[in-house]
């Protein structure tokens, strides 16, 4: 975040940069981080100190997710740097930030849910959050975006540009980002609003959608976590005080009903949007780890399943119960096992061979932990895949 004046609080950069490797890729994103390292870290953020944590071409949109959750938790100025491409699943037809392992058929579970950002930066207060983005956008996300937009939501700064999708076999560069750096290393300081304007005449950005969504420094009361235990399914977990933007009765209302009731209306990115709200100030209010986060991990899992989204289903039974084992739960705990019994089924569900093998290895380490009272359970595992293999490999 760049500002008229110094702040004497303590701010986080994160730059992130992610595409595609191979033919799938948009943007040499990476190429950027080398000239924002070289920019001082207390101009990144217009902080006196500064903490700058880099995520390159990461794999797994759960560690992304984690690493910006950690970030969005800081008390002082936070500031983000995103460089990389964007594209729409094909069946919520939701916006995605790609990852290095992100194919058109595994996007939902490969790529960063754009709304995933947006819920964690939802929680901070306005004003102290800055996101400054170089993104390319395949052909339906360009299409998508002309007509919607694209935000971040009230209280955070969103500065930078979307570019429609580069010529056939042609690899854009983050021109904005590297404009901004070049700014930055030549001494210069201006405010965030005049550097958009320079960096994208230098970037000459013809065609793109330029960003340029400043927040008021409104001062909101802290979130109420001090609010009386309700009662649901797991009354030994009770959920913190209601989120920014969940709509609920009354203070600590208990939202399960609310949840399931827009799931089983077939609003599903509604229902998990609530959750993962939840879930992200159970995080703040009790850390990770512990068991009011791990309890709307398992909703989000259910959610999913209620969804028909078996990959994501699988994928997140199997995130609570390693942060079961992690919390030194027993293998044979009531709860571990359920999770990956859940996990086991979900996968069990899956229709898309290359989704099925990317997740097998760790249903099968999982299995290994925890054999459950399924017996042959890891060697269901191994004939199913070889199942997979046989059909996959028949002629059509």
């Amino acid at each position: 975040m760049v500002i008229t004046r110094e702040d004497t609080r303590a701010g986080t950069a994160l730059l992130l940069a992610a595409a595609p490797a191979g033919k799938g890729c948009l943007i040499d994103a990476a190429s950027v981080l080398p000239a924002l390292a070289a920019v001082p870290p207390s101009t990144l953020t217009g902080t006196a100190a500064a903490t700058v944590i880099e995520l390159a071409d990461p794999l797994d949109p759960q560690t992304v997710l984690t690493r910006i959750r950690a970030a969005a938790a800081t008390a002082g100025p936070l500031s983000l740097y995103i460089t990389g491409q964007l594209h729409l699943d094909h069946k919520q037809r939701l916006v995605h930030l790609a990852l290095a392992r992100t194919a058109p058929a595994t996007l939902r579970y490969t790529g960063l849910p754009w709304h995933w950002l947006a819920a964690e930066l939802k929680l901070r207060r306005p004003g102290t959050t800055t996101v400054v983005v170089d993104l390319v956008a395949d052909a339906e996300a360009w299409q998508r975006l002309g007509t919607e937009g694209i935000g971040l939501g009230y209280g955070t700064r969103l500065y930078g540009r979307v570019a429609p999708p580069p010529p056939r076999r042609t690899v854009a560069a983050p021109a904005y980002l590297a404009a901004c750096a070049a700014i930055w290393r030549s001494g210069a300081r201006p405010p965030l609003t005049q550097l958009h304007e320079q960096a994208a005449a230098r970037a000459g950005v013809q065609d793109a959608l330029l960003l340029a969504f400043d927040a008021p420094p409104v001062h909101h009361l802290p979130l109420d976590n001090g609010a009386e235990p309700v009662r649901h399914d797991r009354p030994s977990v009770p959920p913190p005080g209601p989120p920014a933007g969940a709509e609920t009765e009354g203070p600590g209302a208990d939202p399960h009903p609310a949840i399931l009731a827009a799931a089983r209306a077939g609003r599903h990115t509604e229902a998990a949007s609530i959750a993962a709200l939840w879930e992200s100030t159970a995080l703040r209010a009790h850390g990770p780890g512990s068991m009011e986060a791990i309890h709307w991990l398992e909703v989000r899992a259910d959610l999913a399943r209620l969804a028909q989204d078996a990959g994501r289903s699988c994928a997140l039974w199997m995130a609570a119960a390693e942060a079961r084992l992690a919390s030194r739960q027993a293998p044979d705990h009531e709860d571990v096992e359920a999770a990956v019994d859940r996990a086991h089924h979900q996968w069990e569900q899956l229709h898309d061979p290359a989704l099925a093998r990317s997740l097998a290895p760790a249903l099968t380490a999982l299995r290994r932990r925890v054999p459950g009272r399924r017996r042959g359970a890891i060697e269901a595992i191994q004939r199913q895949i070889e199942n997979v293999h046989s059909t996959s490999a028949r002629p059509e």
